[in-house]
């Protein structure tokens, strides 16, 4: 298979390109302000199928739609009159931006794209590239995360080269992304509204704007595949790189100590002495024989949520058989980066 196409978003041949790509049914990996995302033609079987096929990701796992516009919205959905208003309250507050909305989908909208489910989830990106590029192709663009079903997720187009050079047809490079971490996952079809995957756009900030409860979905282990997931991002293990992932309480003593005195001896599968990596907060006192990641301020959540993908893969590129991760304290966008943490860190089944 020839190699991916490696595009630049400042350039508009570049864009038109990528846009033609999408129109003949290939797959195009792009920057949102989230995470860099694997589009495809959100309407064709088949070009969804080569998403599913580029990840290897199961058929249960339902995918996001991401628009140019709501104007578009009717073209996959169909909203009943009583929804309306709470729905246009979500629109009017968070679009464009970092939350999806689980709608009732309507006949044009293939099943893989939501594992047969009755909502597929939708979002409108505010990153001006996945803008562009929406409104060039003129498609709604199915796009989950560009890695390898449960990797870490990517958040530079040479992360996505790094799972999917040669599997996909393009990826257009816009540079970093900017907040780093998935959308926030919201299905206001009910009361209360089910939160399944917590993001920038936080639970406050949605009763805010709607004034109506919020349940927050509960991940339950289970050791049987399932016929399909209610929403995109609430798998029990995701976002997992190929080191082992410890998490310690949000203090340096709980950092250290877990390292000196636990961490060793629950690794029996490792080597005598595993290599560590740590995703350091700015300050925090370095152990001279862990490699560390400047992580950023331990109270700039932004910036914990923005770098977290960055740190998790370049420990995992220089070796390290352990990453050692303190958990920021709950609330507001820490939730997200605990979500986020706590899923990469569960074994594997």
């Amino acid at each position: 298979m020839p190699l991916t196409l490696h595009l630049d978003a400042s350039h508009p041949a570049d864009l038109d390109r990528a846009a033609a790509i999408l129109r003949a049914d290939g797959t195009v990996a792009f920057a949102t302000e989230t995470v860099y995302g694997l589009g495809a033609n959100a309407l064709s079987p088949a070009a969804i199928a080569k998403i599913f096929e580029a990840k290897q990701r199961p058929s249960w796992d339902p995918l996001i739609v991401h628009l140019a516009s709501t104007d578009d919205l009717s073209t996959i959905t169909s909203i009943p009159v009583s929804l309306q208003p709470r729905i246009a309250a979500l629109v009017e507050a968070f679009w464009p931006g970092p939350l999806t909305l689980l709608l009732p989908r309507n006949s044009q909208i293939p099943d893989a794209v939501t594992a047969g489910r009755p909502l597929v989830g939708v979002r409108i990106p505010s990153h001006p590239a996945a803008q562009a590029l929406l409104r060039l192709a003129g498609l709604p663009i199915a796009a989950p995360s560009a890695n390898t079903f449960g990797h870490t997720s990517p958040t530079t187009a040479q992360h996505v080269l790094a799972d999917l050079d040669g599997r996909i047809d393009a990826v257009l490079d816009a540079g970093p992304t900017t907040v780093g971490l998935e959308s926030t996952v919201l299905d206001p079809t009910q009361t209360p509204m089910i939160l399944y995957r917590p993001g920038a756009i936080t639970a406050p900030q949605l009763l805010a704007a709607v004034r109506v409860p919020i349940q927050i979905h509960t991940i339950r282990p289970s050791h049987s595949f399932p016929a399909s997931l209610p929403s995109p991002g609430v798998g029990i293990r995701h976002y997992a790189p190929r080191a082992t992932l410890v998490l310690t309480g949000p203090t340096p003593d709980e950092l250290w100590n877990r390292a000196a005195n636990q961490l060793f001896a629950q690794m029996p599968s490792q080597p005598a002495t595993p290599r560590l990596g740590v995703l350091l907060p700015t300050g925090w006192p370095r152990l001279a024989t862990a490699t560390v990641f400047d992580w950023g301020s331990w109270n700039d959540y932004e910036t914990l949520a923005a770098r977290l993908f960055t740190g998790i893969r370049s420990l995992d590129d220089q070796g390290v058989d352990v990453i050692l991760c303190p958990l920021p304290p709950s609330g507001g966008l820490a939730d997200a980066i605990r979500d986020r943490l706590q899923k990469a860190a569960r074994p594997k089944t």
